[in-house]
């Protein structure tokens, strides 16, 4: 009887956890159609904006790596966005904390002007061929009408709005902030060149509708953000300002902010109104940690969008405004660690990025508004531990997952052509449900004057293990330069594209030696797979292939001669 028991509960063991003894659940059958002939509209390279509280990791030997990387996937349309970039400090970095000690007094109480940090980070991004995104805040600590404490002393598990300090209070003088912001961009056209600065986003602090980063009064913000606009564009006037980078949709806060910039009086000038070129808001998912595993939210992410997006479009004045997401993310707190983070080192964060990205264009078609950019809230964090969980692109120089979708989306053709799946979720249920239980393989597809371009995603919000997709892709009338053309498939998934996936195969090291990390550098990097040659058809070509499960494809296939 006991040798039974202990049989049946070895099976059972067995069966629950053990990847040589588990059957893999059947492959969902999956049919894909693209139709060159249907084209939808441009396809905004809308995932080419990045950003991070830690500006100062961007000077330092895995920041600069990572934005070298960055800016290869678009040169001189990629933007960077950062936190912290006015305040009081000698550069040291900090979890959720920066400094560039733009600003001082002296004892007459006169401006003391230093570019010298702030001009090293700009100098960096521009080599590595990203455009600044530039956030003007926080408060220069002799501004601030609370100076004391200034730097918060936040670490990951302390409560989030323990990051306050000094440096979200309003200034004691607007005139002197004003003069700030004018003294910045003068001298950044002086150093850069009134055509480069042209090019940049210019905004007002970080959701400043929340007890974390403001601690005024939406007025008092208001006042804030129209001192600011006057002094850049008192600069430049043709400098593309904007903001207010509100946290989610906004509510009251930033309908009451729309209301001034179009009909309220300007602070600053006494006119009507604020000068803006783009809008921008946020917009986060819910993981949560459920049953032992994660359990993505995407669903909560989506319906901030197309609230975001509905506000705005509700407004005949600002509608035609270009937006951007200015953080756009799985959740809040990059520097935020735990079990309901472990997901960010792998492909759930990948094919989630894939599967979101490709409802972000979705809901700006449906609310007619023009969506410029959904920004990416990570980056990296210098001399962490490898894959210490925190939300980033990189870690220890090593891309994750993530970036390889990147690449995949930097490889697209600028005009977007119909793609339907069966086994695609449509866009008002994802928004209401999220992927909770068949999975979301979906498609994406672009044409080009050398390419078209498909991406595919298996997508679930739950980590667990499930079912691959075995997909049938029908590519229907192509373009007849298109003859002979190549086929190139793209892949992301657990043993593809996956350095953490790859490092977990190591043995997890904690140092690893130089020879294995050469490997897992090489492990990094966005890799193709062997593909079956598609089948010739009257009406176009037929291929087939399987997607595991948070896996991300792109097929590319490319007229003779052509480059990826």
């Amino acid at each position: 009887m006991r040798r039974t028991v202990g049989v049946g509960l070895l099976t059972a063991l067995l069966s629950a956890g053990s990847p040589a003894f588990a059957q893999a659940p059947a492959a969902i059958p999956v049919a894909i159609t693209v139709d060159a002939a249907k084209p939808m509209g441009e396809l905004r390279p809308i995932w080419r904006f990045f950003g991070a509280d830690e500006p100062n990791y961007a000077t330092m030997k895995d920041g600069r790596k990572l934005l070298d990387h960055l800016g290869a996937l678009k040169p001189k349309a990629v933007y960077f966005r950062t936190h912290n970039l006015l305040n009081t400090g000698d550069g040291t970095p900090a979890l959720k904390w920066g400094s560039t000690n733009v600003y001082t007094e002296d004892a007459d109480g006169r401006p003391v002007y230093n570019w010298t940090i702030l001009d090293r980070l700009f100098d960096t991004y521009l080599a590595k061929g990203v455009r600044p995104y530039v956030q003007i805040g926080f408060m220069p600590q002799a501004l601030s009408t609370h100076p004391e404490p200034y730097q918060h002393a936040w670490r990951p598990g302390f409560d989030y709005n323990l990051i306050s300090g000094g440096w979200g209070y309003p200034p004691k003088d607007y005139d002197k902030w004003s003069e700030l912001a004018y003294q910045w961009v003068r001298h950044c056209v002086e150093r850069y060149g009134q055509a480069e600065v042209e090019t940049w986003y210019f905004e007002v602090w970080n959701e400043p509708n929340g007890p974390a980063y403001w601690k005024g009064t939406p007025q008092e913000f208001q006042k804030l953000h129209d001192y600011a606009v006057a002094g850049v564009r008192r600069a430049l006037p043709t400098a593309k300002v904007g903001g207010p980078d509100v946290a989610g949709s906004g509510g009251q806060f930033m309908e009451d902010f729309l209301t001034h910039i179009s009909d309220g009086t300007n602070y600053a000038t006494g006119q009507k109104g604020t000068p803006t070129d783009f809008l921008a808001f946020h917009a986060k998912g819910s993981p949560r940690f459920v049953d032992g595993h994660i359990q993505m939210g995407i669903a909560t992410q989506l319906a901030g969008i197309d609230k975001g997006f509905s506000m705005i479009a509700a407004r005949p004045a600002l509608k035609a405004k270009p937006i951007v997401i200015g953080e756009s993310d799985p959740e809040g707190c990059a520097a935020c660690q735990g079990p309901s983070f472990s997901y960010r080192n792998g492909t759930v964060y990948s094919s989630y990025t894939a599967a979101s990205f490709a409802r972000k264009h979705d809901l700006a078609a449906k609310r007619g508004v023009t969506l410029d950019g959904a920004l990416t809230w990570a980056f990296e964090f210098e001399d962490q531990p490898y894959f210490a969980g925190f939300r980033q692109l990189s870690s220890n120089g090593l891309d994750l997952a993530v970036v390889n979708v990147f690449r995949m989306f930097s490889l697209m053709g600028p005009e977007r052509v119909e793609a339907t799946s069966s086994g695609q979720i449509p866009l008002d249920e994802i928004i209401a449900k999220g992927v909770r239980g068949r999975p979301d393989v979906g498609a994406l597809a672009s044409l080009g004057a050398d390419r078209l371009a498909v991406m595919v995603w298996n997508y679930h919000d739950d980590d667990v293990p499930g079912p691959a997709a075995d997909v049938q892709l029908v590519l229907k009338n192509l373009p007849r330069a298109f003859a002979g053309a190549k086929l190139v498939q793209y892949r992301v998934d657990e043993d593809h594209g996956n350095v953490y996936g790859a490092w977990r195969r190591m043995g997890s090291p904690m140092a690893p030696t130089k020879a294995q990390y050469d490997a897992l550098e090489a492990a990094s990097g966005l890799t193709t797979i062997d593909t079956a040659p598609p089948s010739r058809a009257k009406d176009g070509l037929t291929l087939t292939f399987q997607l595991p499960r948070q896996g991300v494809s792109l097929l590319v296939l490319e007229k003779p001669g052509s480059r990826p």
